[in-house]
């Protein structure tokens, strides 16, 4: 099935060179990637908060405003970022 959907352009590039250091298609990252993630919410007990990892360690932010939010998006974004030499 083929479908389109909206990337950051930051994001597509790390995806893009990822894929090409594993030696991989975009199409078998992007599959492989969306496997992973159905996975990990299939092993979470029903009614398990889907919090991300970093949560355990700086407790839950459910509780603050929009700015925190904000804030809680930024930092989730940081954590999905690869850095230079993880793709060596």
């Amino acid at each position: 099935m083929k479908t389109t959907i909206e990337l950051p352009d930051a994001l597509f590039r790390q995806a893009k060179a990822h894929a090409a250091a594993r030696g991989v298609t975009l199409k078998h990252f992007f599959t492989e990637a969306l496997r992973e993630q159905l996975r990990r919410g299939a092993e979470r007990e029903p009614g398990e908060n889907a919090e991300p990892p970093w949560m355990a360690g700086f407790g839950g932010l459910s509780d603050l405003g929009e700015d925190h939010r904000r804030v809680r998006e930024a930092i989730e974004d940081e954590f999905e970022r690869l850095d230079p030499e993880d793709l060596a």
